[in-house]
């Protein structure tokens, strides 16, 4: 598994998990069970555990970076994705800022709606400024 496919792993996990309102160390490993992750497992297991232990602080950033959009009427592609990229953003020093926005932004493209690059790129850019 690449790094990319492991990204889109990461963000359909994000967006089962935020379905189910569960984002507990046992829901982690309920959905890492089910892939082959191969060399990505570390990195998954680490954006997956920071995610789960920060939730309202990364929830907290997106919604002061997204002017005007409250977080419980963005798509749900759209907060999956930002809160990807918003965990390695804030908790994963060794990926580099513009790798995460820019494959957050290629994510939006492929799975949110026509306005969802731009609105991603924008509240990620601003997080980014903070």
């Amino acid at each position: 598994m690449t790094r990319k496919e492991a990204r889109e792993f990461l963000m359909q996990t994000i967006y089962q998990m935020d379905m189910s309102k569960d984002f507990s160390a046992d829901n982690v490993t309920k959905y890492m069970g089910k892939k082959h992750l191969g060399g990505q497992k570390s990195y998954c297991e680490t954006l997956l555990g920071y995610l789960c232990l920060n939730i309202d602080t990364i929830d907290e950033k997106i919604s002061r970076n997204s002017h005007k959009w409250k977080i419980e009427r963005m798509p749900k592609t759209d907060i999956s994705i930002l809160r990807l990229a918003g965990t390695e953003i804030s908790y994963m020093d060794d990926i580099p800022t513009a790798v995460s926005i820019n494959e957050a932004v290629e994510l939006a493209k492929k799975y949110g709606t026509k306005d969802s690059p731009k609105f991603i790129n924008a509240i990620l850019g601003s997080i980014t400024r903070e």
